[in-house]
């Protein structure tokens, strides 16, 4: 298998990035000095997915219940 499937592949690159949202969320609950003193540059992108994970986590969750079932149920 290819290792840039996940880039091709559009189901792939939402489970990516819906992943990288949630784990960012949640290590910045955890720590939060980790992602904080990365506000800019190019780790910035990390704080900016916990933000987005942090401010829509009701709309995260829904995504995530939702990826879930695609995936389980399709092909």
């Amino acid at each position: 298998m290819n290792q840039f499937s996940a880039i091709f592949n559009f189901q792939s690159l939402l489970t990516v990035i819906l992943l990288l949202i949630c784990t960012c969320a949640y290590l910045r609950a955890m720590t939060q000095s980790l992602l904080d003193k990365n506000k800019t540059g190019f780790l910035g992108i990390f704080w900016k997915c916990a933000r987005i994970g942090e401010r829509k986590s009701p709309y995260v969750a829904v995504c995530c219940v939702v990826m879930a079932f695609s995936i389980l149920f399709s092909e």
